[in-house]
């Protein structure tokens, strides 16, 4: 059923297609037609001080602004990931931005953080029924905030989401906002996560909650430099890696038509790229980090071995779109019995 679907999607231009998906599953949903399709794999697990119903989530770019959680919970994942926001609305890069490869059952984005603000992110998850799944939220900075003065973004969006998240990730790793990654590395990644975590102390005490902190990386970094990286979050007292955003590696799509498209990759020819990060992070930082994998997911053996690597939970973008809601409960259930890697957590 999903195959006629997704082939009558594909003559749609993609952002064409992605509108028209959510307004359908939104429709779904409204009428309680979702309800009767869903049949969520129920494994809780426990980890950031959360209960996730399985360990398969959404990857954040989906639903940049929370305007469809509710069909989106319904299609079996144990958590969501929306976001990218920004404190401003911004309408991201010129069209055409976004590109399939179906060869390689992989896309080509550069959105460039497209969203609607942080004010109506905020305005959304305090007026839609909320899902009984943890929501987190990925932050990213304004494309005209230069580096120096992403932190002052990130501690705006931090501030404002705070009582709504159950969790937030902070976006260093899209290649799509000119300089994101540099934020990434030495005393600017240092300098940033710090000031973060200060803010979160001080937003702990005062609400008497402590929301987990989450950074998000890129696939397209060196041994060294990785595990420079790992050190400074570890060191800083952040609570979660996830990994991996999209690449620049063209290597998997080469010859294929928009492959030199600009952009950053993901599906299939990200999934050996990303695993290799996830087991790489997991041999460095043992289990005092909770890790996420996402690049190339596109079935349950995807999400063993990401789990085999390293990973304790593990989130889909690119394989719902060329796999349908199938992936999520496949995969979902052949995680269900596999231990978590990281010491903050336990299968109930």
């Amino acid at each position: 059923m999903f195959s006629l679907t997704r082939r009558l999607l594909f003559l749609l231009p993609p952002e064409v297609a992605h509108d028209f998906s959510m307004a359908t599953l939104d429709g779904a949903q409204k009428l309680g037609l979702m309800r009767l399709a869903a049949n969520p794999v129920k494994a809780p697990v426990q980890l950031l001080g959360l209960t996730f119903q399985n360990r398969v989530g959404l990857a954040a770019g989906l639903d940049k602004n929370a305007d469809h959680i509710g069909g989106l919970a319904q299609l079996g994942f144990g958590f969501l990931e929306v976001g990218t926001v920004t404190p401003k609305p911004q309408p991201g890069n010129d069209r055409p931005r976004l590109f399939r490869i179906p060869e390689r059952q992989a896309l080509i984005n550069r959105m460039g953080f497209n969203n609607k603000g942080v004010d109506h992110l905020v305005e959304q998850l305090a007026t839609k029924p909320r899902p009984s799944i943890p929501i987190g939220i990925n932050i990213g900075k304004n494309r005209n905030t230069s580096n120096e003065e992403a932190l002052g973004d990130y501690l705006h969006c931090l501030e404002a989401l705070y009582e709504a998240a159950d969790y937030i990730t902070v976006n260093l790793s899209s290649p799509n906002t000119p300089g994101l990654r540099a934020l990434q590395e030495g005393q600017a990644l240092q300098n940033l996560v710090a000031g973060l975590m200060q803010k979160r102390t001080a937003m702990a005490e005062k609400l008497g909650r402590c929301v987990p902190l989450l950074v998000k990386i890129a696939p397209d970094i060196d041994p060294t430099p990785l595990t420079e990286l790992a050190d400074t979050l570890l060191e800083a007292g952040v609570d979660g890696i996830i990994a991996t955003n999209t690449t620049l590696d063209r290597q998997g799509v080469a010859g294929c038509k928009h492959a030199e498209e600009v952009g950053g990759l993901s599906g299939q020819p990200l999934t050996e790229k990303s695993t290799d990060i996830v087991r790489k992070l997991r041999a460095h930082i043992g289990d005092n980090c909770v890790l996420i994998a996402a690049g190339g997911i596109a079935s349950a053996k995807d999400a063993l071995d990401k789990v085999n690597a390293g990973a304790d939970l593990v989130q889909i973008y690119t394989g719902l779109i060329y796999r349908g809601p199938s992936v999520v409960s496949e995969s979902a259930l052949a995680l269900a019995n596999m231990p978590c890697e990281s010491g903050h957590s336990s299968s109930k």
